[in-house]
């Protein structure tokens, strides 16, 4: 599935402030490799639904077991085995007569400490992933869980390695055990270290899936097989919110452009952000924020939200507002199914001009039913001029004024917005005052 660099940023999938990021929300890995393998899946969404449907399997297994998911594999415990093979350490002895022991203890001291405390991170690892090994290798696993149940199990087969798994947590390696296993690894243990580490990471970042679905409660959409697209949300919202507000939506190729209105603040943004993450989620494999989605198969999300101008270049903010527009129906008009999301075209210009820029747009995208369409609008009046659209429907978000204070029910509702509230909030806010008063 297709996803631009600005419909990323447009629905903070990441973000330089990446504590307000989709990615930042569900990141439960415990490793540095898992974090980074959990960003490379979310820049490969995927069109294949037998991939979808088996990371939904994936993640649905991990959460079934995940009160049993070993917590001994760290990124502490990572770095340190990294650090061990990293370091230029002086040759370990192969003997273990108590002069070789003794001298190295001595004259390679650093050394010796080094190897003491890579030790014990490797037996944490080798025994947690026995642990993992144990728990994703079920009859009804994933093949891809089972080959990495399988791997994990033959990378493991040296007798030094059981060995060492035998030994408690927390239990004292002697000297003699310290130069031997730390002989080991270092001669004969790096390239599988190296495949178990990336096996590792990889389920790190399914843990991590597993961990955010377990959470914040999501749900596993539904997938209609067919060639047309359809949504049909129950109880959606936006993952990033700490007290969001659910709605419910449904759009399909009879329906399948939604004319948005409302006022400022009143939630029309929220509520296209909210479906455009919940299809992307989807399409990873993840659980989504709502009690219920089904949907088709996307070829690609593409959003029109958070336009900039660029003033290094010269390009005023409604030069790329219609830049941005150019794209998106040379991208779309392809016959596949695109999920397209528009906030407040033409705001670069004056009313008269976006009104006739907006309704040119959309008379022209109303022609593609291979896609799905949201637009929100300040230009209520557009309305007029094509509710005759069959395939057009009309939501709007209500907002009333109660003692003088303006109040938001973020309750998507039917038909066109008819709020004229930006003069009363100059005056709330006392600006109308201050310039009397200047």
């Amino acid at each position: 599935m297709q996803i631009d660099k600005t419909t990323y940023n447009d629905l903070a999938l990441f973000s330089h402030e990446e504590e307000f990021s989709v990615f930042h929300k569900i990141n439960f890995t415990r490793t540095n490799g898992g974090k980074e393998w959990l960003r490379w899946m979310m820049n490969e969404p995927t069109g294949d639904l037998n991939k979808i449907i088996d990371t939904q399997n994936i993640i649905r297994l991990i959460l079934s077991c995940i009160n049993h998911w070993p917590a001994s594999v760290t990124n502490g415990t990572m770095m340190m085995i990294d650090k061990f093979y990293d370091t230029q350490l002086d040759p370990i002895p192969r003997s273990n007569d108590i002069f070789s022991i003794q001298a190295y203890r001595t004259f390679h001291s650093v050394d010796f400490g080094l190897i003491r405390y890579s030790v014990t991170h490797f037996r944490d690892f080798i025994v947690g992933l026995q642990q993992i090994a144990l728990l994703i290798e079920a009859p009804e696993a994933s093949p891809r869980l089972q080959l990495f149940a399988s791997r994990i199990r033959s990378l493991l087969l040296h007798q030094p390695l059981q060995e060492l798994a035998n030994k408690k947590a927390g239990e004292k390696f002697s000297p003699k055990e310290i130069l031997y296993f730390g002989h080991f690894f270092k001669q004969s243990f790096k390239s599988r270290y190296e495949e178990l580490a990336e096996i590792y990471y990889q389920l790190d970042a399914w843990y991590s899936m597993a961990k955010a679905v377990q959470q914040y409660q999501l749900t596993f959409p539904t997938f209609v097989v067919t060639d047309e697209p359809y949504i049909k949300a129950d109880k959606i919202y936006h993952i990033l919110l700490p007290k969001p507000v659910s709605y419910d939506i449904q759009l399909s190729p009879s329906s399948n452009f939604l004319f948005l209105t409302g006022a400022n603040m009143a939630g029309k943004s929220t509520f296209i952000k909210s479906l455009g993450i919940a299809v992307f989620l989807a399409h990873l494999g993840m659980g989504v924020p709502a009690k219920h989605l089904e949907l088709s198969l996307f070829d690609g999300v593409l959003s029109n939200i958070n336009v900039e101008d660029n003033i290094m270049k010269g390009e005023s903010y409604f030069f790329n507002e219609v830049q941005r527009i150019k794209k998106t129906i040379l991208t779309i008009n392809n016959g596949k199914k695109w999920l397209v999301l528009i906030d407040e075209l033409f705001k670069g210009t004056n009313v008269q001009d976006a009104m006739r820029c907006s309704l040119a747009v959309i008379n022209g995208l109303i022609k593609i039913k291979s896609s799905l369409f949201i637009l929100s609008t300040h230009l209520y009046e557009i309305g007029d001029e094509i509710k005759d659209h069959p395939n057009i429907s009309f939501k709007f978000f209500e907002t009333n004024i109660s003692n003088d204070k303006l109040e938001f029910s973020y309750q998507l509702k039917d038909g066109i917005s008819n709020d004229r509230l930006g003069y009363f909030i100059l005056k709330h806010e006392k600006v109308v005052e201050l310039l009397e008063g200047l």
